[in-house]
């Protein structure tokens, strides 16, 4: 990568494309502070929220791996992030071994029952209300998170099961400091919340959301930690855990006063005990001399970013600021056209994942990139098994609603392994469903499957069916040159996680950003729609004029994604980074801080 003291401060002053007056988020009263860097060595941790890096960093420092630190990580997450991240939802990871010098990849996504089939979410023939189908039994998907935890350990850790729990298990019990953000995304689902009455226990102690500064404890996780620490996913899968879960999902514990009509469910007891986590080969894609590693479908964010930087790929990056955004946001329109046509769980359909990141199609699709006019959206699809450029098959298909809430924690250890990790409920908040006695929400993740297709009349790789993993935008993403780790990264939002992804990787390598500033520079994120949501920030560019000159359109939305990342710098320490802002700021840290 060029050299960042060198061409970062001309190129940023010029572009816009950081804002210098970013400052880390204070952390509420009594929690761990945040940073949103950190450089040492002997292992880095990033995530969203300070007391789960800190959990990261504990295991690191008793000599665990980075798997280890991960699972620590992302079990605290499940505490102080319970409306993105728990054992109720699934997820995707990506490992760096740095013995092997592979990257492997594990699909802890969620599954339907093996009892549905295309029309799980229709009523009297007609799609149910999205928001209907969200807060609902029927949206729960088998979860995939714990049984991805105790398979990363199994292959690849060096700390048994309880361990690695311990920490949050100490979360839960003692409690953590309520900061706005968990204020704020808590009054957001207040109403629907108080519905449950062991999800209003929960979460709206007295009847409202915890204040600012309060410490909200969760001894129903601790416990429930607990127990699988001693006994493993046995306890979930096929044992008392999962029978609460089942309970509660077919019969939606909802306060009859409220009136909610909390749908049933279709997971059984069958389906947890046939859950797998799936070890896939990860997408993996050149880039301007770096190999780009992500997730294979049923996640389109290797598949989307993968084509995305192949078509970028197939020129020199422009020196000129606005041409290089242009370039970005048509090359991530073209590729959000083939995800939305092509990609799904590779069980059900032939999803042509070595066509849509091979560079004969990349090179028949950059075919559509023209430097003098935005391309108008919606672009058809091209057809990866027959390349032709600038040849359309069939018509567009628009993007599907996607939750936004998520998150993302990536990890390193002093042995050079590297762990990017993203994991949800779907929704902020999930179902909004709470398992009594347990302590934790179960996740939505079937509403990411498609109601109806699409495109009447077209396949839709992304109805619901039996067993089927729907379609997902995580996009944990490992970066190496000649074997060797680089950085990695990933982010939650939703569909946005791929071009926040994209722009992360493009900031770095093409625009000569520290990793820092890529993460915090304002972001655009075009999926195949008529407009680009943008940024406030990056609406005050320069370039945005100079950028509706060329056709594009832009709504403002108030941010996109949170993202972290950590980089092997070339002395050897290791850089941890976050959000400085958005979402209330990220946490970075490392074993040993060194200057």
């Amino acid at each position: 990568m060029r050299s960042p003291a060198r061409l970062v401060p001309t190129l940023l002053l010029a572009t816009g494309l950081f804002c210098l007056t970013a400052v880390p988020a204070r952390a509420a009263p009594g929690a761990p502070p945040k940073s949103p860097e950190a450089v040492g060595y002997g292992g880095a941790v990033a995530s969203v929220d300070a007391d789960a890096t800190a959990a990261g960093i504990e295991v690191l420092r008793r000599g665990g791996n980075a798997i280890d630190a991960a699972v620590a990580t992302a079990a605290a997450l499940g505490v102080t992030e319970p409306y993105s991240t728990g054992i109720g939802g699934g997820g995707f990871l990506v490992y760096y071994d740095a013995r092997t010098h592979r990257v492997s990849t594990l699909d802890g996504r969620e599954t339907a029952s093996r009892t549905a089939d295309q029309n799980l979410f229709l009523e009297n023939g007609a799609p149910l209300p999205f928001a209907d189908a969200v807060t609902s039994g029927l949206s729960v998907g088998v979860p995939g998170t714990a049984a991805t935890w105790e398979q990363a350990l199994r292959l690849w850790g060096t700390r048994s099961f309880a361990e690695v729990l311990r920490p949050a298990e100490r979360i839960a019990e003692r409690g953590f400091t309520v900061d706005q953000t968990f204020y704020d995304q808590t009054a957001a689902n207040q109403a629907r919340f108080q519905d449950f009455p062991a999800t209003r226990e929960l979460f709206l102690p007295g009847g409202l959301p915890p204040a600012v500064g309060s410490t909200l404890r969760n001894p129903d996780l601790a416990a429930t930690y607990r127990e699988l620490g001693r006994r493993g996913t046995d306890a979930l899968y096929r044992g008392p855990i999962g029978a609460d879960v089942v309970r509660t999902l077919q019969h939606p514990p909802v306060d009859p006063a409220s009136g909610r009509n909390a749908r049933p469910g279709r997971v059984d007891a069958a389906d947890l005990a046939a859950y797998k986590v799936i070890r896939r080969e990860p997408t993996r894609v050149g880039y301007r001399g770096y190999d780009i590693y992500s997730m294979a479908p049923a996640s389109s964010g290797g598949t989307t970013v993968g084509e995305a930087l192949g078509i970028l790929s197939q020129r020199p990056e422009p020196a000129d600021p606005t041409a290089s955004l242009h370039r970005y946001l048509d090359a991530s329109r073209i590729a959000f056209a083939d995800r939305n046509r092509w990609v799904g769980d590779p069980a059900f359909n032939d999803v042509p994942t070595a066509g849509l990141l091979s560079p004969a199609y990349a090179a028949a699709r950059a075919c559509l990139l023209d430097p003098g006019r935005a391309l108008t959206s919606p672009v058809a699809p091209g057809d990866p098994a027959h390349p032709a450029a600038c040849a359309a098959s069939g018509p567009a298909a628009p993007e599907p609603y996607e939750g936004l809430s998520t998150s993302h924690l990536t990890v390193a250890d002093r042995w050079g392994n590297v762990v990017s990790y993203t994991l949800t409920i779907e929704q902020t908040g999930g179902s909004g469903i709470t398992v009594p006695g347990r302590g934790f929400l179960l996740n939505n993740e079937l509403t990411d499957f498609s109601f109806t297709p699409i495109v009447p009349g077209t396949p839709d790789p992304n109805l619901p069916g039996p067993g089927k993993r729907p379609r997902s935008s995580l996009s944990p993403t490992v970066v190496l040159r000649d074997g060797k780790p680089v950085l990695a990264a990933g982010s939650p939002g939703g569909a946005t996680i791929i071009t926040t992804v994209l722009q992360v990787l493009t900031n770095r390598i093409d625009r000569g950003m520290t990793l820092e500033q890529a993460i915090a520079a304002p972001r655009a994120s075009q999926r195949n729609t008529a407009a680009t949501q943008a940024e406030p920030g990056f609406l005050a560019l320069p370039e945005r004029a100079r950028l509706e000159a060329l056709g594009h359109v832009f709504t403002p939305v108030a941010e996109i994604g949170a993202a972290t990342g950590v980089e092997r710098l070339p002395d050897g320490r290791w850089l941890a980074a976050a959000e400085p802002a958005r979402r209330g700021g990220g946490a970075a840290a490392v074993v040993h801080p060194a200057g």
